[in-house]
């Protein structure tokens, strides 16, 4: 930790500041990928679509959606 002080020291407050912020994302990173486990409750929620659309008419449709 001592190493990490004496190079802070060394930086402009302008680059401390930008030092700081990276090391924030970095704790924000760590956590997000310790989060709890992805839950899945959708699963089977459009099961009684299986017999209008094909996945290649929901691929067309998703596409439509994000064009506008």
């Amino acid at each position: 930790m001592a190493d990490i002080e004496e190079l802070m020291r060394e930086l402009s407050p302008e680059h401390r500041k930008e030092a700081l912020d990276f090391v924030a994302y970095l704790l924000q990173k760590q956590r997000r990928k310790r989060g709890e486990p992805l839950r899945q409750t959708w699963a089977g929620a459009l099961r009684r679509y299986r017999d209008t659309y094909t996945a290649l008419d929901l691929q067309k449709e998703s596409l439509s959606w994000r064009s506008g």
